[in-house]
């Protein structure tokens, strides 16, 4: 049986995260908002895939994690791709995400040996938080996203990487988890 697959990092939505959330559905914009409990920083999209795939996948998901410790991020400031003029995808910065940037790379040339094509734009670290389904409230979305270039909202833990399904329904995606493989936390003081 085959399905839509993502590796990613789940992110905790905090009060902060979750008041622009609501403040982005409340807006008088065409969007898709991101449900609180779907949070999450995309790794690698993998697309359709296997169930014979998974135990491969999963091996090169601990390869790929292989002596990195948890860290946090802090999620800061917002944007847009492609652009703030052509918003197609409002995001929220993450700083601290160099480890992100780190597993994204690995996965990527780790899951080549198994016939996954690397990326070719690239890992740039953000949390999706809405897509825009047309140019309706444009205006006001800019206007949202300038207010919020430097606002901070909070930081969330990083101590795993997780193998997504991702069944697309009419309202909104439904994630649940194939495997988890944890970051492997240091002896320290």
């Amino acid at each position: 049986m085959r399905f839509r697959s993502f590796i990613s990092v789940d992110m905790e939505p905090t009060d902060a995260l979750s008041q622009l959330l609501e403040g982005l559905r409340s807006a008088d914009a065409d969007l898709k908002v991101v449900k609180p409990g779907n949070l999450h920083v995309t790794l690698k999209f993998l697309g359709d895939i296997d169930e014979t795939a998974i135990d491969g996948i999963s091996e090169r998901m601990a390869r790929s994690a292989d002596g990195l410790q948890p860290f946090t991020v802090v999620m800061k400031g917002m944007g847009a791709f492609p652009s703030l003029s052509n918003i197609r995808v409002i995001w929220v910065g993450l700083e601290n995400a160099e480890g992100l940037s780190s597993m994204a790379e690995r996965l990527d040339t780790s899951l080549r040996e198994i016939g996954f094509e690397r990326d070719k734009k690239g890992f740039r670290p953000h949390l999706t938080v809405a897509r825009a389904r047309s140019p309706r409230g444009v205006a006001g979305l800019q206007q949202l996203m300038n207010s919020n270039v430097a606002t901070d909202f909070g930081s969330s833990e990083v101590d795993r990487m997780v193998l997504k399904k991702s069944v697309l329904t009419p309202k909104g995606p439904i994630y649940s988890d194939i495997r988890e493989i944890p970051l492997v936390q240091g002896d320290g003081p």
